[in-house]
């Protein structure tokens, strides 16, 4: 082997950032055995172990982290390298890659879509759906070009565009015994059994304070991850929950969950992030563009 290649420079930073050999392969479109082969060629050609294969989840050496700070950097050159070259030849294909938090919604995300295919048919969306610090982590690492997130915060890496507030509603089925109520005040919610996210999510964090201030205690009978798996207990009729309104359109259309406005209102905010410094390509730019009806400036 004669010289590096960006494709190796791919996988290495790949395996670091998922800790797996396999799910690197994965992500690269290679077998196992073609991505360890690679790694093992690039150890010889560099004179050096980068993994430490003793270890699991893998781990860097030394070596490999320093490796690891050059292939990042790297990388994030050659993005902007193919943004700043689009924009020299008045492009407009390429790739757009998103990473979403999981309750922005699929249908959501294929309305946009369809709408940035009549804007740019010859570009391609790529939309990953994970949970909310992988988005931070994928935007950080240049795997994603945009993050969809909510509660955002930025950093001296990552820069915020406020995009929407999302109002919260109490959710339950229609067979809870505070369905027929128009209106929820704080007091109804005191020792309900309730359906929560987990605790570590930014979600879960603002409705324990939204409870906190309203002097409420609940019952937290059962928590998720993911707003869909929330929503199916829910139809169960054996607890209430806090969601975006937004995001239960479909089972109150079908008549699975109901959602009563809250007295005292609580909303979501939703916001874009990206790396700071980041030139975009004109397809970014484009996708962005479709957001801009509903975001807030500032």
């Amino acid at each position: 082997m004669t010289a590096v290649t960006f494709d190796q420079l791919h996988l290495y930073r790949d395996i670091v950032v998922t800790r797996s050999l396999s799910r690197a392969a994965s992500m690269n479109g290679i077998s196992q055995s073609a991505a360890s082969q690679s790694i093992q060629e690039l150890e010889k050609h560099l004179n050096v172990e980068l993994l430490d294969r003793s270890t699991r989840p893998l781990a860097m050496t030394a070596a490999g982290r320093l490796f690891y700070d050059l292939c990042r950097d790297v990388l994030q050159r050659k993005t902007q390298f193919d943004a700043d070259l689009q924009v020299v030849k008045g492009e407009t294909a390429g790739r757009v890659r998103v990473a979403a938090i999981y309750s922005i919604g699929i249908s959501e995300m294929a309305g946009l879509e369809s709408r940035f295919r009549e804007r740019c048919p010859d570009a391609e969306l790529v939309v990953d759906y994970l949970r909310p610090e992988k988005v931070y982590d994928a935007v950080l690492e240049d795997r994603a070009d945009l993050g969809l997130v909510s509660y955002p915060a930025g950093s001296r890496d990552i820069a915020v565009i406020p995009w929407r507030r999302e109002e919260m509603v109490l959710a339950l089925a229609p067979s809870h015994e505070l369905f027929s109520k128009p209106v929820i005040s704080p007091q109804d919610l005191e020792g309900q059994d309730f359906i929560g996210f987990d605790e570590d999510l930014p979600i879960r964090r603002e409705v324990d304070r939204y409870l906190r201030e309203q002097g409420v205690e609940v019952n937290v009978i059962m928590h998720f991850d993911n707003i869909q798996s929330l929503k199916e207990a829910l139809t169960l009729g054996v607890g209430v929950s806090i969601l975006p309104e937004r995001m239960m359109h479909a089972e109150v259309e079908l008549g699975r969950l109901a959602a009563v406005p809250l007295a005292v209102v609580l909303f979501r905010p939703l916001g874009i992030i990206h790396r700071r410094r980041k030139r975009f390509s004109p397809v970014a730019e484009e996708f962005l563009g479709l957001l801009e009806p509903t975001a807030v400036a500032g």
